[in-house]
């Protein structure tokens, strides 16, 4: 392979072309994402570690002592002096550091990571993003951010992989890109919804670097195609708008005859445009479902999994870096920590105390307990309107909905519960559960018709939801309502007060910032709904046919960690 080629989108061949321009310029490029494990992602990064280049594995849970550098404990021990051990940043300098299962990278770690980069650190980075499609996560976007390719192999069959391609030229001797080459780059940016001044950046150096692999000392045509393609084609965000065409414009001037000569030298028929050129070479790029998708405008989410919110935990859970406190309330004492706290300040509190032997003098200030990050299990409840002559169907939805994401509970950590009002008020009708088999039991018997009691429907969801939050879970509430609501929250009859009651009862839940979702399930939409959704300060979601899988999509979607809809 060489420099030309990869022209077309061929996927393996752009990423071996995105390696070797990486390895030309691992200074300003950064470095490369892979998505997608298999055989050819494997045989390429067996390409990377055969290049000479020192190439490290970011170990999982790593801390920032390793990360960073800090205080070698058994040396200070056995010197009685201070002694600082390099961190993986220092020990990678000048080589590549690989992040394994990329897009389940703490936040913490990446964020480290990611100011690395910004400052004088001298290392590359590839990011192994084990994502195959948009239901998983992707890797931080702090990091991506700041990798110049973003390599998609998830379709890739061949282990057939060329030798990496190394240029005669260094990308310093490529002269910089002159203000059409970088319009052309801008233009294709903005028509694929890339706002991101670094990718720009990104374009221009690969621009340069893939002219250098290819011997030429400036920036052609086909160089900038190939950024596009790159750097700007897998970040697109949207689909470029169509062209308004004048079916009736008027013909082109006629050209000054004394300019006629010149023209025809620097112009041959069929030329395009230089940013059509980039912008179809950009296109190129994109997967055929990554162009379906951004046609229904959605992408790729970064971070979460669809569970619950984080919380600190002094007992359970994926360690976190150690903190100043003393081991009390089931909290334990960070032994290590503790001690490379207290060495540093040895020799002078031997000199303070008149101590002469070798014990180590620990004060309370020293002290360091383990903490631990957990994530807590998230609650959906279904609260439905169970009244009226549309009672049979929202049932039989919600049913289908709660035993769909009952067979993913123990995947996420997550229960169900539902919550059913009618008449003239709302019962518990599933506690909340990850149970299949007793949902569908209790699930099999759910009454139906009656009144429109929504107030008290939203109230014993409420209720519901302060129960599972103060277990240490997540509550997610669900309303599938056409908010037409007819008895008060009194029991009593009466649109308008009834209507006052639910907005009440929308607003108290709004005011405790529960995550919300308010579904109209009905045939023809009307503003009750809509306004019931911003008293909770909830999204809103208007699903007229909805059956029992749409409905389960959207609450996944709508779902922090999700898939954006």
């Amino acid at each position: 392979m060489n420099a030309e080629a990869g022209q077309g989108g061929d996927p393996v061949a752009d990423a071996l072309l995105a390696l070797s321009l990486f390895l030309s310029a691992p200074d300003v490029l950064g470095g490369l994402s892979l998505r997608g494990a298999g055989p050819a992602r494997d045989a390429l990064f067996e390409l990377l570690c055969n290049t000479g280049v020192a190439v490290r594995r970011l170990p999982a849970h790593v801390d920032d002592e390793r990360l960073l550098g800090g205080v070698d404990l058994a040396a200070s021990l056995a010197t009685g002096r201070s002694v600082r051990a390099r961190g993986l940043l220092e020990e990678i300098a000048g080589g590549v550091l690989v992040v394994p299962l990329a897009e389940r990278l703490d936040r913490d770690v990446a964020g480290r990571l990611a100011q690395a980069l910004d400052g004088d650190a001298k290392f590359g980075l590839v990011l192994l993003d084990d994502g195959r499609d948009q239901d998983d996560e992707a890797p931080p976007a702090a990091l991506m951010e700041r990798v110049a390719f973003h390599c998609d192999l998830t379709r890739a069959q061949t282990m057939a992989w060329g030798p990496i391609e190394t240029g005669s030229l260094p990308m310093n001797a490529v002269a910089p890109l002159d203000d059409d080459a970088m319009h052309a780059l801008a233009a294709t940016a903005t028509a694929l919804g890339v706002v991101s001044v670094r990718a720009l950046n990104f374009a221009g150096y690969t621009a340069r670097a893939h002219a250098a692999l290819a011997g030429r000392a400036e920036v052609a045509e086909q160089d900038i195609a190939a950024a596009a393609r790159l750097v700007l084609g897998p970040r697109a965000t949207q689909m470029p708008a169509p062209q308004e065409h004048d079916s009736e414009e008027a013909p082109p001037p006629t050209p000054d005859r004394s300019d006629a000569g010149e023209a025809d030298e620097n112009a041959l028929p069929g030329d395009a445009p230089l940013d059509e050129v980039v912008l179809e070479a950009a296109l190129a790029a994109i997967p055929h479902d990554l162009l379906a998708r951004l046609a229904e405008g959605r992408t790729r989410r970064s971070g979460g999994s669809g569970g619950g919110k984080k919380r600190t935990s002094g007992q359970r859970g994926r360690p976190l870096s150690a903190r100043p406190g003393s081991p009390r309330g089931g909290t334990r004492l960070a032994l290590v920590d503790t001690l490379r706290a207290a060495v540093p300040w040895q020799e002078l509190r031997r000199r303070e105390t008149g101590s002469d032997g070798d014990q180590l003098i620990i004060r309370k200030s020293d002290l360091r307990v383990r903490r631990f990050e957990e994530r807590a299990g998230r609650v959906t409840i279904f609260c439905v309107d169970a009244s009226g002559s549309a009672a049979a169907a929202r049932l039989a939805e919600a049913k289908g909905a709660v035993e769909l994401m009952l067979a993913q509970a123990y995947v996420t950590r997550s229960e169900v519960a539902l919550v059913a009002f009618r008449g003239e008020g709302a019962e518990v009708l599933l506690p909340p559960t990850r149970s299949l088999t007793r949902a569908r039991r209790v699930l099999s018997g759910m009454p139906g018709g009656g009144g429109t009691p929504l107030a008290t429907g939203l109230r014993v969801g409420h209720q519901l939801a302060e129960a599972v939050a103060t277990r240490g879970k997540t509550p997610h509430l669900v309303i599938l309502t056409d908010g037409r609501a007819n008895i008060g929250a009194s029991g009593l009859g009466g649109r308008a007060q009834a209507k006052a009651d639910a907005i009440e009862a929308g607003r108290a839940i709004a005011a405790r910032g529960l995550d919300a979702l308010v579904v109209d399930i009905s045939a023809r939409t009307a503003p009750e709904a809509s306004e019931l959704a911003q008293a909770m300060r909830a999204r809103f979601l208007a699903l007229p046919l909805a059956d029992a899988a749409k409905l389960h999509a959207a609450v996944k979607a709508t779902q922090p960690g999700a898939l954006a809809a």
